[in-house]
């Protein structure tokens, strides 16, 4: 049984630079190698596929969550450890949230950008102290840190918000905040 749930938030596309799936899969086999258990959008593409062949093919469990409506776009990926199907993307992310001890966000557009605000505001107004890890893979998450920053600089939000992230540059690193959290 794994120890931890890490949920990944990440892209159902690859992106234009090719560290980005080699990160997904580094990401997949180390939640995999580290016995925790991968909770994603279940999506058998992009960097949500990438993340979850490579912790199966390294022996990880793995628990998909994916809405009705998207089970054909994003190819819902069906030999998963637990694989359910929610009716809407509101209670995907609850599911997914709710069975997780950790996030880590991966690039990714705006559903990723959708799932992070939603942690993290959840984080600011104290409803949960789960670690949220931006996996910056060459500097994809700058200007999200940056905007961050602009809105806290602007008095829109309190500097502590910053404390709710951690802002790590590869894979490695990720995994070694993620083991100090548990």
């Amino acid at each position: 049984m794994a120890t931890a749930s890490i949920c990944v938030f990440c892209g159902s596309r690859a992106g234009v630079d090719p560290a980005y799936e080699q990160a997904a899969l580094e990401l997949g086999k180390a939640i995999a190698d580290q016995n925790w258990r991968l909770v994603y959008g279940a999506g058998d593409i992009g960097l949500m596929g990438a993340t979850a062949r490579a912790t199966q093919d390294a022996g990880g469990d793995t628990f998909g969550v994916i809405p009705t409506h998207l089970l054909k776009h994003e190819v819902g990926k069906t030999d998963l450890t637990s694989f359910i199907v929610t009716e809407n993307m509101h209670e995907r992310k609850k599911v997914m949230f709710m069975n997780c001890d950790a996030v880590v966000v991966l690039p990714g557009g705006a559903g990723s950008l959708d799932e992070f605000f939603e942690v993290l505001t959840w984080r600011q107004l104290g409803l949960h102290d789960k670690p949220i890890v931006l996996l910056n893979i060459n500097g994809y998450w700058d200007p999200l840190v940056a905007l961050i920053d602009h809105v806290i600089d602007q008095g829109f939000a309190d500097a502590s918000l910053k404390n709710f992230i951690t802002v790590e540059d590869d894979t490695k690193s990720t995994v070694k905040t993620l083991k100090a959290a548990f």
